[in-house]
């Protein structure tokens, strides 16, 4: 689990080993974000037209970077 997490949030991960996070702690810590992430990057939320479009589980708290990458991958769509 903790390398599929790691494939969509590589710079999390590092930066939470980094800091000492156990394994255990660092999965947890990133699990749902690497879940959203990934939807986000996809471009399963590419063409909503509201909020109320978007399902229940869509947002995630996420730094600066982590939208930047998320902006970055609708910009090249």
């Amino acid at each position: 689990h903790c390398l599929t997490v790691r494939a969509v949030c590589q710079r999390e991960i590092d930066c939470d080993r980094g800091n000492g996070y156990s394994w255990k702690i660092t999965l947890l810590r990133n699990y749902w974000k690497s879940k959203v992430k990934q939807e986000w990057l996809s471009g399963k939320y590419s063409n909503i037209h509201s909020q109320n479009n978007l399902p229940e589980k869509s947002m995630y708290p996420m730094d600066v970077d982590t939208w930047g990458e998320i902006l970055e991958a609708e910009l090249e769509r």
